[in-house]
């Protein structure tokens, strides 16, 4: 099957194919046709394999930009993630002309009221900021068709619930929603039913989502202060572009970060409590390879593209399974090959465990020989 096939326009094929797709994946080739046919949408999907491609041309296929006011809306949990999302539609709207905006929190609302009265046909916001422009009667959403929630099982959890709730509300009942992510538990699953008018399904078993090409270790230390030394370690016999290591809180990233710069290490981080610019400017450097190692809380688990990506480290065993797939799929996109190493505490065994039971996959001890495996 190819992108023709798919019902999609000329004006967006042309950005299709010179943004670099050839053919569609799988969950493009399945939920494009179904966003086309206006029908409310589940779709799962393991990381790296074109989710936001779907979701993003499918709604291109659906702007009429003869309608001068906003038509869909993509929402998503981080700034990053709506900056990314932004970059890809707005390359596959090369042709198309479609107008897009995006919408985060601190940024200068001056700025976002300023966008928003051109009549941007597609907003990509994160929901408190969206939600914050229709109470101020900024964004209109009378003719708003199509809802897009990126990383659906994030954005549907306690956090985000109830502004989540109140713009889904404040939008005709008879939009178009559609729900994506890598993982989809069950009691998200239940709570979609409460606000989607009987959707599709595209749904994939727990032990199809850990990622073919990516190779999972660990190493097991009885002492958590051990960790920074297996650390450096590792990184005198990996001989590696970049990397990422996560830590599960902003201050073990800080102590973390000035052990690595003291020991003269090119490093980013990045964390929830930085200013939009921060956060750009440090995604930036890791991005050109100004910095080879990026330390980020579960900020970056979910949906960032580093093409250059090929191993991942959890200096911090996440403190849930769902975590522990988000943050492995940032290497290995798109079917490269990939590896991701665990520093686990002996008391964290069972934990480590659990995760290997949930996804049905193979967690070894790592081998003395780990160069080998990132050098292929």
């Amino acid at each position: 099957m190819s992108f023709e096939d798919l019902g999609i326009k000329d004006e967006i094929l042309r950005g299709v194919y010179s943004y670099g797709y050839e053919t569609p994946s799988q969950i493009q080739k399945r939920s494009i046709p179904i966003i086309n046919k206006k029908k409310d949408l589940i779709a799962q999907a393991q990381s790296g394999t074109g989710k936001t491609g779907s979701f993003c041309i499918g709604i291109l296929n659906n702007i009429n930009i003869e309608l001068n006011e906003p038509q869909a809306l993509i929402i998503c949990p981080t700034h990053e993630l709506v900056n990314q999302c932004y970059g890809v539609i707005t390359e596959l709207n090369t042709y198309y002309k479609s107008k897009i905006t995006t919408l985060i929190g601190k940024t200068p609302i001056s700025d976002n009221i300023f966008e928003l009265r051109k009549n941007p046909h597609i907003i990509i916001g994160s929901p408190g900021r969206i939600l914050d422009m229709i109470e101020r009667n900024e964004l209109y959403t009378n003719n708003i068709h199509m809802i897009a929630i990126d990383e659906a099982d994030e954005m549907l959890s306690t956090g985000f619930l109830e502004s989540m709730y109140n713009i889904i509300k404040a939008t005709p009942q008879s939009s178009q929603i559609l729900l994506f992510s890598a993982t989809m538990p069950e009691e998200i699953l239940e709570l979609s039913k409460k606000f989607m008018n009987n959707p599709e399904e595209i749904l994939v078993n727990n032990e199809e989502l850990t990622l073919e090409g990516i190779q999972q270790f660990y190493i097991k230390l009885d002492n958590y202060s051990w960790k920074y030394d297996v650390l450096i370690d590792l990184y005198s016999i990996i001989n590696l572009s970049q990397c990422i290591i996560y830590v599960n809180s902003k201050n073990a990233l800080h102590n973390l970060s000035e052990k690595l710069r003291e020991n003269e290490y090119s490093i980013s981080c990045i964390h929830g409590e930085l200013s939009t610019a921060d956060r750009k400017q440090q995604m930036e450097d890791f991005k050109s390879g100004k910095s080879r190692i990026m330390l980020s809380t579960d900020l970056l688990a979910r949906g960032i593209d580093i093409q250059q990506l090929s191993l991942v480290i959890n200096f911090d065993l996440p403190y849930n399974k769902e975590t522990y797939i988000h943050r492995i799929g940032r290497s290995g996109r798109y079917g490269r090959k990939g590896v991701s190493i665990n520093l686990v505490l002996t008391k964290e065994m069972e934990d480590l465990e659990l995760i290997k039971t949930h996804y049905n996959t193979k967690i070894e001890e790592m081998p003395e020989n780990i160069d080998t495996f990132l050098s292929i």
